[in-house]
């Protein structure tokens, strides 16, 4: 059974999107995930963010869907089952890792939903306080001993150079790895080819329903190929301007409860 003009999967990402800048789900939007599963709609997260730290919020919204994190690149069932996995080659890792200490960035890596970085500066303790998930700082040696089974790094910089450092990893790692931004400051490196749309269609392929039975989304640059793929790609009010150019649907912005208006109208 699905809802409105036949949706039957949500696909959402969750910061900015689901998940507000207080990083909680507001019960407005909770009420509308729940009214959507009631009628057949079950609401898969998409997200940047680990396993680990996008289960909690599974385990607030009280329904049961699979989770893509990583960016794509790891598949869950919200009790930790892997349903599907893509990491980047070791050797590409090390580059990665080597070429952003040489230019005095952070970045912090992850094995087997494990959070790690150099050393504990200000943007760990920021991330940490936003995904509720701590990191060990392992030192560079450390950084550089750890390189299987990494779905992706996260590269922080100002926002002032986001733009410029994520083409200089572009043009430095082209066709050995995906750089693309997923907030005004985080850069994600991940294999060539994961992402979220590539995630949500095998999913929902997996699942017998089709790209144009899906209502997708989001806000930033992660969540762009998703949205186009969407049968109804919404982007949020708050939304980077690439992300509202691929949507079909503007939503109100993340604090103004856009998510559940999304669901009113197109789904519930």
């Amino acid at each position: 059974m699905g809802g409105k003009k036949n949706i039957r999967m949500i696909v959402t990402d969750l910061d900015g999107t689901l998940v507000n800048a207080a990083y909680e789900i507001t019960e407005e939007n909770k009420k509308a995930v729940q009214a959507a599963a009631e009628i057949g709609v079950p609401t898969v997260i998409a997200t940047g963010r680990m396993h680990s730290s996008a289960v909690q919020y599974a385990e607030a919204l009280g329904v049961d869907a699979p989770i893509i994190s990583y960016n794509g690149a790891i598949v869950r069932t919200a009790g930790g089952e892997l349903l599907a996995s893509s990491y980047l080659e070791p050797q590409v890792v090390e580059r990665v890792l080597g070429f952003v200490f040489a230019q005095g960035w952070y970045v912090q890596s992850y094995v087997r939903d494990e959070l790690y970085y150099v050393e504990k500066t200000e943007a760990a303790r920021v991330y940490e306080t936003a995904s509720k998930v701590y990191g060990e700082a392992i030192g560079r040696g450390g950084m550089l001993a750890r390189t299987k089974e990494v779905p992706k790094l996260l590269v922080a910089v100002s926002e002032a150079e986001i733009a410029s450092v994520i083409q200089t990893l572009r043009d430095k790692f082209r066709n050995e790895a995906d750089v693309m931004q997923s907030s005004p400051n985080y850069i994600e490196i991940v294999r060539p080819g994961v992402s979220k749309a590539r995630a949500m269609l095998a999913l929902a392929e997996k699942r017998g329903v089709r790209a144009d039975e899906i209502i997708a989304l989001g806000d930033s640059g992660n969540d762009v190929e998703m949205i186009r793929a969407a049968g109804i790609g919404v982007a949020m009010g708050n939304a980077i301007p690439a992300v509202k150019e691929a949507a079909d649907e503007i939503a109100p912005p993340c604090e103004e409860n856009g998510f559940a208006e999304a669901l009113r109208r197109f789904v519930l």
